[in-house]
């Protein structure tokens, strides 16, 4: 018997909806944990997790139309202006940016798009590099990590400014490491009607700079989508859509690794994580319907404005000037 997908999709969204309902029953019996929220005590506990599912359904739609990864929004708005204590919130984007990835992974790799070739070398590193950001991120002092959060979120969009992109970059040659590693392929590009063979270089270069974007991941819980895409698509000279659909499946696997050290601090709470999953979930399908309607231009510059106002907010909340 072969339940359909709507079905399918039906009973993960119940399902959700019931685990928030349970823990939101745990939570109105029990205190959160010590220094999860720094809320006033008078505020009802339900205002928050529904505040995080409203913000993260129309994060979701954004995250869509302007082609970013919802970890990377998710984090330095709900840090800086949520009262969730920065450790709980690093886990829970890493938990939303691993749910999205895994929602497109497989069929990204069903249309051969992702290619497991160029993935897992850069996946290895990467993963083993976000455990240690992950450790690094939660040894250190909060204030310390909240300037260091608004720091690298300034510098995002910085590179979304400057960032460029090439639908089927020039590879004169491959290196001999991406061809001991087999990394080249083919996928049929349906704007052009035909196969493209492509294939990659400067990859220990590449493997180099997936250490200190694994790091960032970890230590800070941001889908890593904004600094995969630039490497995989201008420095290795993938073509873009494989750029693209290799970086969704490459997270997947970052974001596993450093969302295990959250969990085993015990740093994530059902009451955020629950409604922000929900949310974005529900969100990023609407934002695939409106997707053609919309202006990306225009989106862009809504997403790098919102990205500079999060990470100005976090790094003064990080100085002490704004708290």
């Amino acid at each position: 018997m072969v339940i359909p997908k709507r079905c399918l999709n039906s009973l993960a969204v119940v399902s959700l909806l019931v685990l928030f309902i349970v823990s939101a029953v745990f939570a109105s019996k029990e205190p959160l944990a010590a220094g999860a929220l720094s809320a006033n005590p008078e505020t009802p506990w339900w205002v928050w997790p529904s505040g995080l599912f409203v913000f993260t359904f129309v994060l979701g739609i954004v995250a869509v139309l302007g082609g970013v990864g919802g970890g990377v929004l998710y984090v330095p708005i709900v840090s800086g202006f949520f009262p969730f204590h920065l450790d709980f919130v690093r886990a829970t984007g890493l938990l939303v940016a691993l749910s999205t990835a895994l929602a497109a992974g497989p069929g990204l790799l069903k249309r051969n798009l992702a290619s497991l070739r160029l993935s897992m070398p850069m996946a290895l590193i990467a993963s083993s590099a976000s455990i240690i950001g992950a450790l690094i991120g939660l040894a250190l002092p909060t204030d310390v990590v909240q300037t260091l959060l608004g720091a690298t979120i300034i510098g995002i969009v910085f590179i979304l400014l400057s960032a460029k992109k090439s639908d089927f970059p020039s590879v004169p040659k491959p290196d001999k490491l991406s061809t001991a590693l087999g990394i080249m392929g083919i996928y049929h590009e349906e704007s052009l009607g035909k196969d493209i063979e492509w294939h990659v270089h400067r990859t220990p270069l590449a493997l180099l700079l997936f250490v200190i974007i694994g790091v960032m991941a970890g230590m800070f819980g941001l889908g890593a989508g904004w600094a995969n895409v630039p490497v995989l698509n201008l420095l290795m000279g993938a073509p873009l859509k494989i750029s693209v659909a290799s970086s969704v499946f490459l997270l997947s696997i970052t974001d596993t690794a450093a969302a295990w050290i959250f969990i085993n601090k015990g740093a994530v709470l059902p009451l955020m994580v629950v409604p922000s999953i929900i949310g974005v979930m529900l969100g990023s399908r609407i934002g695939v319907k409106i997707l053609a309607r919309a202006k990306p231009k225009a989106i862009k510059w809504m997403v790098i404005g919102l990205l500079f106002l999060s990470g100005v907010r976090a790094l003064l909340k990080g100085l002490g000037i704004w708290t």
